[in-house]
This record gives C-alpha cells, structure tokens and sequence, in this order.
C-alpha cells in the first residue's frame, strides 16, 4: 500500500516542528509540476501562490499556538463542483467557462479552510459529475494507480480527487458521491473512500447532480483520515477515531445483485477479505435483500440523477449543448421524458425502500459487498459508447445501492501490494455514519490480510 503520511503523521510532524505547512505544500506543487506525474490532468486549476501564502499564515499561527486545528497547515484537493470564492466553478465542463466567479466559498470549502487547511488546487472530474467513470474530454483524463503505462480510467466522478491524494499531490480530497463518485475512485487508486448520510453535509455551493442522492464526502489514505475531514464537513467536534474490535461483528453480505458478474480480481480480493475477517472473529452472514431488486425498476427511465439533472441543466443545454461531453448530455436529456407523476412515484417509492431495506439490516452491524464489480478498465477500450455503458454501469451498481436507501458507507483497499486495486465496501443504513467508521478503523489491516 502507499507509504505516504497520513494526516495524523503531518500533524504531528507539524505540532513538532519536523516540517512546516509552506515545506507541505511546496511538496505538493512540485509533485503536480511533475512532468512524469499526472499533475497536468488532475488539476483543473491550482492556485499555488495562494496556497503558500495560506501555509505561511498557518506557520505563523502555530508559532503563535494559536492553529486553528492540529491540521492547519495540511494542503488538500477541492473537487471542481464546489465554490471558490472568486473562481469559476467549472464542474469539469466548458459549459460554464464564462460564469462568474463564485463570491463565497461553499460551506465545505469554509470549513475545511476554517480548520485551517490549505487548498491547493481544483481537481478534474467527469463533466457535471454524471459516471463513474472518470473520463473527461474537455480537460483529459488522468490515469489511475493502476499500471499507469497502459492508461486505466481512475474512476469517477470525482477522478482528480482520488489520483491527487494517490500521488502525493494533496493528502485528503474534497469530494461528491451520487452513485459512487468517492468511493470509486478511491477504490481504484488504493485509498479511502466515503460516503456520508446525505443530511449531515450542506450541499450548498456545489454544482448538483441529484439534490435526492448528492453526498460530499472526503477522500484520503486511511480511516481516520476521512473521518478527521468528515467531521469538519459536518461541522462536529473532532473526537479520536476508537476502532472496533473485529471479534463479535456482525457483517452481512447481500446476495442480491451486489455479487452478480464480478471480475475474477474482485471477486478474489473480496472472498479474501471475507475469510480474513472470520478468522479474526467476526460473524460474516450471506443474506438476501430482495429490496435491491427495486432500484432498476425505479431507474428504468433514468431515476432520480436524469429528472434532477434535467430540471438543472435543461436552460443551459439549449444554449451550450453542443460543448457538452454527448455521453453526459445523453443522460441528462433523459430526465426530458420524466413526467412530474413519474417523479411523484419515485419519491414515494425510494420512500419505502428506505423503511423496508432499513428494517432487513437492521440486525447487522454493517453490510459488506465489493464497491465495483469491475477492475479499472484502459481508457483505450472505453472509446465504444457500448463499452463505455456496460462498465460504467458496472462501477456504479453497488454504491448506488447505498445511495438509493439513504446510507453512509467506505470503501476501503481490499488487494495487496502488486495487484489491481480492488475496494471493499463496509455501509450502513443512515445516521451510523460513526458505527461505520469505528468497524472500518478495525477491519482496515484485516483485510488486506
């Protein structure tokens, strides 16, 4: 797995003296500046002389022991969907190339800034967050981990974000998930990944994609680390991450849809890490959960990502549709044929899939499934429009499980040294945001094993 620091390690590096916020993100830029790094494409924009001099006033405050929070100092990656005040919010389009500055930061980005951590930069991302892909033809796409000599995607939506954190361009990365777009691509850069309940972030300041199913959630190498950055997102007291003890867990395992047609690499990892939390004691029990048979149905003519989507973009598509990668105006033109009666009927019946599928994991302490079925495919093999769709819906159908019953959930690095990288995702219903973290924090060596 990586050896670069996690936040904990910078902070206590910093607390210490052994290096100073300006020496961090200088680190940073030259990583981006790397002309054999990814830099160029994971970044839409970074603002460096701003950067360093909010790494200097960070030194100057700790010298003062007056730091806003262990973590000043620490420079991060901000998604291109969010605001920043006097940048354009792009949302990895051209569509939006001559909007105005944002005049405030979304209230993510203030937070995060709050706590005293510096921005370094904009991240790329698919264009207006619609795949799990990562693919942008507007700004490129940036390579995943993943034998990077023969170009895989990195997964989306938010694909800079996770190949930033992977490449020691920032260590934590602001990001959305509607489907999956956290935990994708975390799950196909070897980091960590999560999904917060909906409710506990504002969405504010954040281009959307489904005001129903938009999460923000952060991206970063360890457990800990995204839930140091969750709670600054949520605006809670940082309290020390206690992991749970694997002996005695609960887990289940949905036999339903969330196994079907896995790539052999998937599946391996996924038993493994299986058998590798049974042997350190957990109770791990395949079940049922019909409830997910639902969720096709209620996307059959583009759910709630086309119709939301839509009602957004539907002015801006008329005047700039032809700038619009075709993939994503594709889907978004779906949410035209959604009536409001169809709309009505798919609030109510996410309502009740949310009540039955709450009731029927209610006895675990978490359920456990692969967070792709797939293994990054090369970027090359994806020019096929059909390609395309069938990976693309295969990277997202177990996230967006989660998404559609209103859970939380993390992916978490399920290979080992020298393998694809595959992700294992532990979820659970709404609200058990902290639970979830706690049995991730004990379940993150196990399972790798």
């Amino acid at each position: 797995m990586s050896d670069l620091p996690g936040l904990a390690s910078l902070a206590a590096d910093l607390e210490s003296g052994r290096t100073t916020a300006r020496a961090l993100v200088e680190a940073c830029l030259a990583k981006i500046a790397d002309r054999d790094g990814e830099g160029a494409r994971a970044f839409i924009h970074v603002d460096a002389q701003a950067a360093i001099a909010a790494a200097e006033a960070m030194d100057r405050l700790r010298k003062a022991n007056a730091a806003p929070s262990r973590f000043a100092g620490i420079p991060i990656s901000i998604k291109d969907l969010f605001d920043i005040k006097g940048q354009v919010t792009r949302a990895g389009s051209r569509a939006l190339e001559d909007s105005p500055p944002a005049e405030a930061d979304a209230p993510v980005v203030a937070r995060l800034r709050r706590a005293g951590f510096v921005v370094i930069g904009r991240t790329n991302m698919t264009e207006f967050a619609y795949s799990g892909i990562g693919i942008n033809p507007h700004f490129g796409t940036p390579k995943g981990i993943w034998q990077r000599g023969s170009g895989h995607v990195p997964g989306g939506s938010s694909s800079g974000a996770a190949v930033s954190v992977a490449g020691g361009m920032a260590h934590g990365a602001l990001g959305t998930d509607t489907g999956g777009s956290c935990r994708i691509p975390a799950a196909w850069n070897g980091i960590v990944g999560f999904k917060p309940t909906q409710r506990r972030v504002p969405l504010d300041g954040a281009v959307p994609l489904s005001s129903s199913l938009d999460s923000i959630g952060p991206l970063a190498r360890t457990v800990a680390c995204c839930a140091a950055m969750d709670a600054v997102l949520a605006d809670e007291a940082f309290a020390p991450l206690q992991p749970r003890p694997v002996k005695g867990t609960r887990l289940a395992v949905p036999t339903t849809l969330a196994l079907d047609e896995l790539d052999d690499a998937v599946a391996q990892s996924f038993e493994r890490a299986l058998q590798n939390l049974a042997r350190a004691g957990a109770s791990v029990e395949r079940i049922a959960v019909p409830e997910f048979l639902d969720i096709g149905p209620m996307s059959s003519k583009g759910g709630f990502t086309a119709a939301e989507s839509y009602a957004w973009h539907r002015y801006l598509i008329v005047a700039k549709g032809d700038v619009y990668d075709p993939r994503v105006a594709s889907r978004i033109l779906r949410g035209e044929h959604i009536s409001a009666a169809d709309y009505i009927d798919l609030i109510a019946a996410r309502k009740s899939l949310v009540v039955r599928a709450n009731a029927r994991i209610a006895p675990y302490d978490a359920l456990l499934l692969p967070t792709t079925a797939n293994t990054p495919p090369r970027i090359e093999d994806l020019k096929n429009d059909a390609a395309f769709t069938r990976e693309n819906m295969r990277s997202l159908r177990n996230c967006t499980l989660i998404n559609m019953i209103d859970g939380c959930a993390i992916s978490l690095p399920a290979h080992r040294d020298g393998e694809v990288p595959v992700g294992l995702m532990l979820a659970g219903a709404g609200g058990s945001d902290r639970r979830i973290f706690e049995l991730a924090a004990g379940m993150e060596d196990v399972v790798r094993g």
